[in-house]
C-alpha cells in the first residue's frame, strides 16, 4: 500500500467537511443559541411565555401534529431481509474440467472446432473444479426432459425453502406474498403454483412467477415484493430466485450459443422479506434502495442476450459481441441514478462541479468518476463472467478484496443467473466481514437489457454462519484464478 500523500489528505479533510457539513454549520449556531438563553436568564424565559397568546399556542401545536401526522402517512415502510438461504449443490453433481470436456468430445465427436472453443472459454472462464450441473446433463447424451427439468426445479427450490424455513422458523401459513423468478423454464403449472402445492401455502396468497427477465431477475423479484409490502402491512414474502439448467443446454455447434454451456451452472435462493414490526430486530438487513434500468428500447441492446434457433433448428441463448459494451451504457444509466441516492455529498459535488467545468469552460477535461468505496462496504456484482466482473471492477475503480465475493463465487459456483447475488452476500458473511450499518450494493445485468441495483444496510451485527453454501469450503478462499487454466 503506496504511503498517504498530500493530495488524499486535503481530500479525506474535504471529504469530512462536506459530508458533516450541517453538523459542524449546527454546533455553533446551537451554542450561539445556549449563550443567548443564557443571557435572557430564568426571567427574560418567563417574560417570553406569558406574552405568548393561547390561541398562537394551540395553533403552533396543531401545526406541529398536522405535519408530524402528513410526514408519518406518507413515509414509505420500512422492509427488512430477515434471512436468506442459497442451495448448495451436492457433490455427485459436481463437474471437473476433465468430465466437462470428455463429455464434450462425446456429445460432439463430430465437431472438433465446437470442442476446442468450449475448452478455450472454459480456461479463461474463471470457474473452478467444483461447479455443479443437474444430472440430466451428466448423461450421454443428455436427457433434457420435461420431468427431468421439473426435478431440478423442486430440488434446488425446495432445499433453499425448506433451510430458510428451518433458520428462521418461518411456517407456511405465514407467508403472505410469493414471488418466483426464472429466466428460462416457464411450465405449467407455473414455479410459483410448484411452491404453493409443495409447502400446503394459503387460497388467498399473492403469488407471482417472473420468467424470460434473465440474471437480473433477482433485483425485480425483491423490487416487486418491495412494492406489495408497501402496499399491504404487516406481512412477508418469499422471494426465491432460480434458473433451471436441464431444458437449456444447448446442443448444437454455433459458437455464441455455446458458450453459456460453459458458464452457467446450478443455482437457487430463497429470500424472506417483511415489512412486520416484530421482524426489526432479527432481520439482517434494511432495504434502501432499488434502481432498475432498462435499455431494451436500443435494438442492439435487446437483441444482445437471445434466445433463438441455431440453422439446424436447435434452441438456445445467443450471446452478443455487444454484451459488454451495452452493459457498460446500463451501468452508466443506472449509477447516475443510484449516485444521488447513495453516494455523500463530498462525491456529488466533485461530480457536479467537474460537469459544471467541462460545460461552461474546457470540454477536455476527465469526467469525475465518483469513489463509490465512499458509499459502499461491499460490492456484490452479478457473476456472469470472468470479463462482467473485470469491466466493473475498472469502471467503478474498485480493489481486488472489492471484487473477490464476486470472483469466488464464480470459481466456487459459476454463473448462477439471478441468484448469484444472493451467494456473493453469504461469501462476505461467511469471511466475517459484515458488520452492523455496512451497506451493500447488488448489481446485476439480464437479457432486455436490464441493469439493477439494489442497496441494503446491515442492521444487525451478524454472526459467522455454522452452515451455508460456504460452509466446507470457506477457508480455503480466496484462491488465485489464473488467467488461463490449461486444460
Amino acid at each position: 500500500m503506496s504511503p498517504p500523500t498530500k493530495q488524499n489528505y486535503l481530500k479525506s479533510y474535504y471529504q469530512y467537511i462536506i459530508n458533516n457539513f450541517i453538523t459542524l454549520l449546527t454546533i455553533p449556531l446551537a451554542a450561539a443559541a445556549a449563550a443567548h438563553l443564557h443571557r435572557l436568564g430564568p426571567d427574560g424565559l418567563i417574560g417570553i411565555w406569558e406574552s405568548l397568546n393561547t390561541i398562537h399556542i394551540l395553533c403552533s401545536v396543531f401545526l406541529l401534529i398536522l405535519i408530524s401526522t402528513i410526514y408519518i402517512l406518507s413515509k414509505p415502510r420500512s422492509i427488512y431481509l430477515v434471512d436468506y438461504s442459497c442451495f448448495k449443490p451436492p457433490f455427485t453433481f459436481r463437474v471437473p474440467f476433465a468430465t466437462f470436456m470428455e463429455h464434450a468430445h462425446l456429445v460432439l465427436k463430430d465437431h472438433p472446432e465446437s470442442v476446442d472453443f468450449m475448452m478455450k472459454i472454459l480456461e479463461r472462464s474463471g470457474l473452478g473444479e467444483e461447479t455443479a450441473l443437474p444430472p440430466s446433463i451428466h448423461y450421454i447424451p443428455p436427457k433434457p426432459t420435461m420431468e427431468k427439468a421439473r426435478e431440478e426445479a423442486e430440488f434446488v427450490m425446495f432445499s433453499a425453502i425448506d433451510n430458510l424455513m428451518k433458520k428462521t422458523g418461518l411456517k407456511a401459513k405465514e407467508i403472505d406474498i410469493l414471488v418466483v423468478n426464472c429466466s428460462l423454464f416457464s411450465p405449467t403449472p407455473s414455479l410459483s403454483a410448484m411452491i404453493v402445492n409443495k409447502y400446503k401455502l394459503r387460497s388467498n396468497i399473492k403469488s407471482f412467477n417472473l420468467s424470460g427477465m434473465g440474471c437480473s431477475a433477482g433485483v425485480i423479484s425483491v423490487d416487486l415484493a418491495k412494492d406489495l409490502l408497501q402496499v399491504h402491512s404487516n406481512s412477508c414474502a418469499l422471494v426465491v430466485s432460480t434458473e433451471i439448467i436441464t431444458p437449456n443446454n444447448y446442443h448444437g455447434t454455433e459458437k455464441a450459443m455455446l458458450l453459456p454451456n460453459c458458464i452457467f451452472r446450478m443455482g437457487a435462493a430463497a429470500v424472506l422479506i417483511s415489512n412486520k414490526s416484530r421482524d426489526r430486530r432479527r432481520a439482517k438487513y434494511k432495504l434502501l434502495h432499488i434502481v432498475r434500468t432498462h435499455k431494451g428500447a436500443d435494438d442492439k441492446s435487446y437483441g444482445c442476450v437471445f434466445q433463438q434457433e441455431d440453422s439446424e433448428g436447435r434452441v438456445g441463448v445467443h450471446l452478443s459481441k455487444d454484451l459488454m459494451r451495452t452493459a457498460g451504457k446500463a451501468l452508466k444509466s443506472n449509477i447516475t441514478t443510484i449516485g444521488p441516492l447513495a453516494l455523500p455529498a463530498s462525491e456529488q459535488l466533485l461530480f457536479v462541479l467537474t460537469l459544471i467545468g467541462r460545460k461552461i469552460i474546457n470540454p477536455k477535461w476527465k469526467p469525475y468518476i465518483p469513489d463509490f468505496k465512499q458509499a459502499f462496504d461491499h460490492f456484490c456484482i452479478h457473476a456472469g463472467g470472468r470479463a462482467v466482473i473485470d469491466e466493473l471492477q475498472k469502471s467503478l475503480q474498485l480493489s481486488a478484496q472489492h471484487v473477490e465475493a464476486s470472483r469466488m463465487t464464480l470459481h466456487r459456483f459459476g454463473n448462477t443467473s439471478s441468484s448469484s447475488v444472493w451467494y456473493e452476500l453469504a461469501y462476505v458473511e461467511a469471511k466475517g466481514r459484515m458488520k452492523k450499518g455496512d451497506k451493500i450494493w447488488q448489481i446485476a445485468f439480464g437479457s432486455g437489457f436490464k441493469c439493477n441495483s439494489a442497496v441494503w444496510k446491515c442492521n444487525r451485527r451478524i454472526e459467522t454462519p455454522v452452515d451455508g453454501p460456504w460452509k466446507d469450503c470457506i477457508d480455503q478462499y480466496p484462491v488465485s484464478v489464473l488467467d488461463v487454466v490449461k486444460l
